[in-house]
């Protein structure tokens, strides 16, 4: 099977790349092993919170050119990083996914601790306040669902007290989901979520917070609405009349998250690529410095080729990257790898130091080529955290670096082949 450019990994890098080709023109294919970085969500994407060094960002834009010259930032180039930057949102719009935050500016989300963390675009879902000493309400009413673990009602209240609100937590009970129960491990946020999607059940959730308000101004709910279908947090909003709706996410798995995965996904495949779910990618032929063709588990011995080829596999989480006691390894093309040689220098044993692994990835040159024995293969592209030279966590940069690396690799790609 022949296609123009095979991405291998279907989270938000890959899916960036995948619809900016196609709308190029290109006929690409997707493989995705399944799960990506996007279940497990904030709902919030981060462009640069702070600097290698721990200095806080205010315009990530600005910042960009203060960056080391590894950093995939640097890799892509300021201009194109401005460039793409200011058309996220609109990238999002197109897709169906609504992003409120400014493209120069980084503002705060509220964590599901309760206190707020720089970020700079939300979905839709999400407010963004200018400071983290913002109060979201005078007197708020924190709504939790009976029985669902993952939303933690009493941090969110000491921290939104710390900054002067008055809150009031409480429960509501909603029968049709009693039989998650049962289950401690099935009361989870999606489960949760694929009942509250059917209107009806939304009405009786809109009607219990309804008859637990008292003089509250703010509403405080949990991210667990609109799976499939982003008018569910729309009507809850509309419903509560001209009370401030707050929604806060919850611990993984992210509803939002996943829902934005399967919009993007749905926007792929409607504009004619092709995405394979559930399968890994086994095997490559590379040859000349070129990547001749790949097979995957499923396929068995048919053989995969394509023009380029982009690795989004994604780092640790998803196995782009594999670490064993003596060495850190890509496994589809066994590209050269960025990391001390000593295990030593990998990590902290303390747990809250910046961790040096989460840096580690693939070497690249200009263009986003990685290396293999040192040579970069030319038809072969990187995208997202499998890229090496940042640390996502510490700088807060994992989904910048993934849409816009992504972005930049079409358009090298389309540029070679025009």
């Amino acid at each position: 099977m022949k296609f123009d450019t095979i991405i291998i990994g279907g989270g938000l890098s890959g899916l960036v790349c995948g619809i900016s080709l196609q709308k190029k023109g290109k006929r690409t294919l997707i493989i995705s092993s399944g799960q990506s970085a996007l279940h497990f969500s904030s709902g919030s994407f981060d462009f640069l919170d702070r600097m290698p060094d721990g200095t806080p960002v205010e315009n990530p834009i600005e910042a960009v050119s203060k960056l080391p010259a590894g950093h995939p930032y640097s890799v892509i180039g300021r201009e194109n990083v401005a460039a793409y930057a200011g058309n996220t949102k609109r990238f999002f719009e197109e897709c169906g996914v609504t992003l409120s935050g400014d493209p120069d500016r980084n503002r705060f989300r509220i964590t599901p601790a309760g206190v707020f963390k720089r970020t700079w675009m939300s979905i839709g879902d999400f407010a963004l306040a200018d400071s983290d000493r913002e109060k979201i309400g005078e007197r708020i009413l924190i709504v939790n669902i009976l029985g669902f673990l993952d939303f933690n009602t009493a941090f969110i209240a000491e921290g939104l007290e710390n900054l002067g609100s008055q809150c009031r937590c409480t429960a509501v009970k909603i029968d049709e989901l009693e039989h998650l129960r049962k289950n401690p491990s099935e009361m989870r946020a999606t489960n949760i979520a694929r009942v509250l999607d059917r209107q009806e059940v939304t009405d009786k959730f809109i009607a219990e917070v309804k008859a637990a308000l008292k003089d509250e101004d703010t509403i405080v709910l949990p991210a667990v609405f609109g799976l499939k279908n982003k008018s569910v947090t729309d009507s809850i909003k509309s419903s509560l009349g001209d009370r401030k709706v707050v929604f806060i996410a919850t611990m993984p798995p992210s509803v939002p998250g996943i829902r934005t995965q399967l919009q993007l996904r749905s926007v792929y495949e409607h504009s004619g690529g092709e995405y394979l779910i559930g399968d890994t990618v086994d095997k490559a032929v590379v040859s000349k410095n070129s990547v001749m063709s790949i097979g995957t588990v499923n396929f068995g011995d048919m053989s995969l080729e394509a023009d380029s080829y982009v690795l989004a596999s994604g780092s640790f989480f998803s196995k782009g990257l594999v670490a064993l006691p003596d060495r850190i390894f890509e496994p589809v093309f066994g590209l050269d790898v960025d990391c001390p040689a000593e295990r030593k220098d990998w990590y902290s044993t303390q747990l809250f130091d910046r961790q040096e692994y989460v840096s580690f990835g693939v070497r690249t040159d200009a263009g986003l080529h990685p290396f293999k024995s040192g040579e970069p293969v030319m038809n072969l592209y990187a995208a997202g955290s499998v890229l090496s030279g940042c640390n996502s966590l510490y700088e807060g940069c994992g989904a910048g670096v993934s849409i816009f690396s992504a972005m930049r690799v079409a358009d090298l790609i389309s540029n070679k082949e025009e």
